[in-house]
Parts: structure tokens; C-alpha cells; sequence
């Protein structure tokens, strides 16, 4: 299984970008998907996560101007980013809890490789 991230770019302060995370390989059932961001310097953190049934999470930072959404017939996870400010900069990874077609079918989470977002000011 992979989570193949894209999506990433420089953009100036209000401007947009929309990420996507397509996961292939074995692939069973995907149950949660999410998005964190690492800032230069800093830890990796939630940025906003959505259910297999589509119950949506966002961190206060990002509410109203972020939203997340997913196409399960392409097992894809898309983060559309509006109002984008200097400190959304970060390198963002998509996260994936994946259950594998395998016997004895098997559940844990999976990473991407992560796509870089700069916001100039």
C-alpha cells in the first residue's frame, strides 16, 4: 500500500491550493483520512481528518478556510485551501488508516511522502 501526495507549490498570502492523496496497492477498506503539517523547526500536527461515513475534524487555525473531502471510489483524499496565510507554510502529509485485502486482513496507518506548501506575505 502507498499514499502517493501532490498538490504542493508556492502561493502568495490569499491565495489557494488544493492537495490530493491517492492511495493504491492492496487495499481493503480505508477507514479515516487525514491531513497534518510540519512547519520548519516544528512537530507534525492535525491539520483536519474526515471519516469513512464523511464526519469532517478541522484545527481552529484552519476552520472556514480549509476544507477536507474524499472520493472513495478513487481511495483519494483532497484538501482544498482558501485564505492561505505565511503560517499555513509547512510540508504536509497525508495519513491514511488502511485495512489490507490480505488474510489475515490487517489495519494500521499508512503515510505519504509529503508536499511542500509556502505561502509568501
Amino acid at each position: 500500500v502507498q499514499l502517493q501526495a501532490s498538490g504542493g507549490g508556492l502561493v502568495q498570502a490569499g491565495g489557494s491550493l488544493r492537495l490530493s492523496c491517492a492511495a493504491s496497492g492492496s487495499i481493503f477498506n480505508i477507514n479515516n483520512m487525514a491531513w497534518y503539517r510540519q512547519a520548519p523547526g516544528k512537530g507534525r500536527d492535525l491539520v483536519a481528518s474526515i471519516t469513512g461515513s464523511g464526519s469532517t475534524y478541522y484545527v481552529d487555525s484552519v476552520k472556514g478556510r480549509f476544507t477536507i473531502f474524499r472520493d472513495s471510489a478513487k481511495n483519494t483524499v483532497y484538501l482544498q485551501m482558501n485564505s492561505l496565510r505565511a503560517e499555513d507554510t509547512a510540508l504536509y502529509y497525508c495519513n491514511a488508516e488502511i485495512t489490507r485485502t490480505l488474510i489475515p486482513r490487517t489495519t494500521r496507518d499508512y503515510w505519504g511522502q509529503g508536499t511542500m506548501v509556502t505561502v509568501s506575505s
